[in-house]
């Protein structure tokens, strides 16, 4: 589902950056742990389709995306990836449903209503469907920035330090939410950290650095 061959990615006047291979199956977790400065969140752009690469190839469900340019590599990022980013970043002037339809729209696809209603509903925060996400708490935020992530049902769940700045009991809760909700779309599911305490839920990891 999500493969990546002698992948390569340099910063203008910097050495270039060399990944391992990765091979994630279908409906698989995973685990991408290094420590900071190491490269993870530039990794997790280039799965995302958000940096091109030096070199190498990413394959997402046998689609190279390299050969995607434009419109049609975002098209297909908002179909097929849902990335959750260390920090959520939000539409502030729409509401949280208007955030979820807009992933929607970005993506090529017309507006389920449904479906978001349905998906907010699932992580407990239906309630602020019409909330402006200012005015949503830090976990309310994780939440929707969930939600948003898994809203065009996604082949690849890509999350970016879910739980870096969390106690050892709120740690536990999203990974499983995280978990869980991948396993409610069938999603291969890849998180990116140098969160340590990670290291014993995930029986498939990825080291750099």
């Amino acid at each position: 589902m999500l493969r990546t061959n002698a992948l390569q990615f340099q910063y203008a006047g910097g050495q270039p950056l060399s990944f391992p291979d990765i091979d994630c199956k279908k409906g698989e977790n995973w685990l991408l742990l290094g420590q900071s400065g190491s490269g993870k969140t530039t990794l997790l752009h280039l799965l995302g389709g958000l940096l091109p690469p030096l070199s190498g190839h990413i394959e997402v469900g046998g689609t190279d995306m390299a050969q995607l340019k434009s419109t049609a590599l975002d098209q297909f990022r908002g179909k097929h990836i849902g990335i959750i980013f260390q920090q959520a970043h939000f539409l502030r002037a729409l509401t949280v449903k208007e955030n979820l339809a807009m992933a929607q729209q970005l993506a090529g696809l017309a507006i389920d209503h449904d479906r978001i209603h349905t998906f907010l509903d699932r992580l407990n925060v239906g309630h602020k469907l019409t909330a402006k996400t200012d005015q949503l708490s830090v976990g309310e935020k994780q939440r929707v920035a969930i939600a948003r992530a898994l809203i065009n049902q996604p082949d690849i769940i890509l999350a970016d330090e879910p739980t870096s700045a969390l106690d050892d009991t709120n740690c536990d809760e999203v990974i499983q939410l995280l978990e869980e909700q991948a396993a409610a779309v069938d999603a291969t599911l890849l998180v990116v950290t140098h969160d340590s305490r990670l290291k014993a839920k995930f029986s498939n990891q990825i080291l750099i650095g």
